[in-house]
Formats: C-alpha cells, structure tokens, sequence
C-alpha cells in the first residue's frame, strides 16, 4: 500500500513564508504587495502560477515573471522554514503509517530543491519512496505522470494507492491517475471547494488516515 502526499497545504503549513517570499519579490519589482489569504488562494499549482497571480492584471508579461521568478526562489530558499511548520499530527501519523509498513512518498508543485530541503528538514526520521517537485521535462500537477512514476519507483498498483491533498489540483491529479483520493480540510481550500470533485474520503485530522488502512 502507498501514500502519496501532496507538500504545501497538506504535510506542512507553508503559506506564511510563501507569501513573505512573493511579497518580497513584488517589493523588489516595484509592485504593491498582497495578503497572506490572497497569496493563500494563488498556491496550488506552481511557482511561475503563484506570481503570475500575485501581479497585477496588466503587468504579467514574461519578463516582469522572470524576474519576480529570481527574486522569489532567491529569498524563499533561504526562509523556506522561517514560518513553516508541519500541521498538527502529521509527523506522529507518518510514522505509525511508516510503522505499519506503508510506503510514503511526496509529490508537489513547489520546485524540486524547495520540496527536498523542506522534507529533509521537517521528516528527517520519515523514508520516503520517493520525493518529487517540479522536475524539468515533467508536467506540473494535475497532470498524473508525477503519481505514475512514484508507482513505478514504489512497485504499486494504483488501485493500492491513496493521493492525500488540499486542493482542487490535487484531486484532479488523483482522478486522472486513477488513485483514491483523499482530501484533507486542514489545508489551504475549504470542505466545500474539495467535495465538489467527489474524493473517496474527506478527513479532518492526520489520523484518521490510520482508519483507512
């Protein structure tokens, strides 16, 4: 059996030093800044998509992306953890799943060097099968190829699979993958928003992921 988990919004609770990074880069580029809850709608599905977001309609040409990119990855590499934290009974559900001999493995939108230092440093006790972000040559999340190549790597069937997310991205990744998806409430989208793409469960703490064992 194999758990993929989505990162932002899912494992950790990223979005205060999210929003500091691109807040920082909007700073930098001349543009007002925004909130954490505006930031806080504009994750999900990458980078490039989050500053896309943050800018204002009429500036998000390429370069002004470009360099709020720079400025972004810059600053966020080296705060990546200033604010971050793992949601509550995240650590202590990986590792009775962990325990009981489930395989575990990472797939986010955040980019690869992020995704791994954020592992390393939160999960430092956790084996992952596999830790992916955004890769090159890989398509971002909804697209399924990043779930494909965690069961290759895991030796999983799909039907053996659950995709735990936050967010309207992450239960599409899990349909067109053809995993059971669970959506979790503690994250950056409401109840409300998930239901609406019919996951296989929708939970509310960490370890009610133990009950579906």
């Amino acid at each position: 059996m194999l758990f993929v988990f989505d990162l932002d919004g899912t494992l950790l609770n990223t979005i205060d030093d999210l929003a500091a990074a691109a807040n920082h880069a909007l700073r930098t580029c001349g543009f007002a800044t925004r909130s954490v809850e505006e930031c806080r709608q504009f994750v999900g599905n990458g980078v490039n998509k989050l500053l896309e977001r943050a800018l204002p309609a009429g500036q998000r040409t390429p370069e002004n992306l470009a360099k709020m990119k720079g400025a972004f990855v810059h600053y966020y590499s080296l705060h990546l953890a200033d604010a971050t934290r793992p949601y509550d009974g995240i650590l202590e559900t990986l590792t009775a799943l962990q325990a009981r001999g489930i395989k575990l493995a990472v797939a986010s939108n955040k980019y690869q060097q992020a995704t791994e230092k954020l592992i390393t440093h939160f999960f430092p006790t956790v084996s992952f099968v596999a830790v992916f972000g955004q890769r090159p040559d890989v398509p971002l999340k909804p697209n399924p190829q990043i779930v494909h190549d965690i069961l290759r790597l895991a030796n999983e069937d799909a039907s053996h699979c659950f995709y735990v997310g936050d967010s309207q991205t992450d239960m599409q990744t899990a349909q067109q993958a053809a995993v059971k998806a669970c959506a979790v409430t503690w994250g950056f989208r409401t109840r409300e928003e998930l239901e609406v793409y019919h996951p296989a469960y929708v939970i509310d703490h960490p370890r009610e992921l133990l009950q579906l064992i």
